[in-house]
C-alpha cells in the first residue's frame, strides 16, 4: 500500500464547509490521491533532522551574540565610550580588556556583558567546528562539495542549505525559487499584471541563507584562495558554473 505525507495546509476547501469529520476528511484525502492533486510531503531522515538541530542550534548562538554584542555596546555608549575602528576584532577586544570604570555599578554591569560576549563566542565556535565535522563526513559531504563551487557559498552556508533543503533533485532552477517563497507575488487578471514583494513562503532559514549568499554576486567575479581550494577535485563543470557574474549564473 502506497503511504504518502500531506500538509493540512496544502489541502483545498470550500470556504462554506462547515461539517468537519474523520470520514469527510478520509473521502476527501482519497479522491484528491485517485486525481493526484495531494501534494506529498517528503519525510526528512533521522540524521537529517540531528543535522537540522545543530545548524538551528547554531543559528540561534548566532542571534544570541548579535544580542549580546549590541548590549554592550549600548552600555559602552551611554558612557560616553564608542569605538572608531572595525568592531569585534582582536584590536577592539583589546581595547575592551583595558577599559576601567570608578563606580562599581558599571564596573559590574560590563564584567556581565562582556563574559556574555565571551561565552557565547565561544559556544558558537564549538558549534561551527562540530558543523565543519560533520559537513566533512557522508552522505553531507558530496553536496556540501559541490556547493561549496559557488561563490558567497562556504562550508556553513553549504551544510545548512544541504540540511534545510535535503533532496535536491525535487526542485529545478525555477522551481526552488517559489519553494523558499524568493518569487513575487501576484494578482493579475486579464490584461492587468500586479507584482509585488517576494511571497516569502517555506523555509525561512534556507531562504536567508540564499539571500546572503547572493550579495557576493554584485562584485567583480575575483575567485579567493578559499574558493579555489574548494573547487579542487570538482568536476570542470561546475566550477565553471560557480564562476559565473551577474546575467551568466546557471
Amino acid at each position: 500500500m502506497r503511504c504518502v505525507g500531506v500538509a493540512p495546509s496544502k489541502i483545498e476547501r470550500p470556504p462554506g464547509d462547515r461539517v468537519k469529520t474523520d470520514r469527510r476528511d478520509a473521502e476527501c484525502l482519497a479522491r484528491l490521491l485517485r486525481i493526484g492533486e495531494l501534494p506529498a510531503v517528503r519525510v526528512p531522515t533521522e540524521a537529517e533532522e540531528a543535522a537540522r538541530d545543530l545548524v538551528r542550534t547554531r543559528e540561534d548562538a548566532r542571534g544570541d551574540l548579535m544580542r549580546a554584542r549590541h548590549r554592550l555596546s549600548k552600555l559602552l555608549l551611554r558612557q560616553g565610550l564608542l569605538w572608531e575602528g572595525s568592531a569585534w576584532t582582536a584590536e577592539h577586544e583589546s581595547w575592551l580588556r583595558s577599559l576601567s570604570f570608578e563606580r562599581v555599578g558599571v564596573r559590574l554591569a560590563f564584567d556581565e556583558a562582556f563574559d556574555a560576549v565571551l561565552s557565547v563566542r565561544a559556544r558558537r565556535d564549538r558549534l561551527d567546528r562540530a558543523i565543519e565535522e560533520m559537513a566533512a563526513a557522508e552522505p553531507f559531504a558530496p553536496v556540501v562539495a559541490r556547493l561549496g563551487c559557488l561563490r558567497g557559498v562556504g562550508t556553513l552556508t553549504a551544510f545548512g542549505l544541504s540540511v534545510e533543503v535535503a533532496d535536491w533533485h525535487r526542485f529545478t532552477g525555477s522551481s526552488i525559487g517559489a519553494y523558499l517563497g524568493l518569487v513575487p507575488a501576484e494578482y493579475s487578471s486579464g490584461g492587468r499584471r500586479v507584482q509585488g514583494p517576494i511571497t516569502k513562503t517555506g523555509n525561512s532559514h534556507a531562504r536567508q541563507l540564499l539571500v546572503e549568499s547572493a550579495w557576493h554576486h554584485r562584485k567583480p567575479y575575483r575567485p579567493s584562495r578559499e574558493l579555489i581550494r574548494r573547487r579542487d577535485g570538482q568536476p570542470p563543470r561546475r566550477s565553471a558554473a560557480g564562476g559565473a557574474g551577474p546575467g551568466r549564473a546557471r
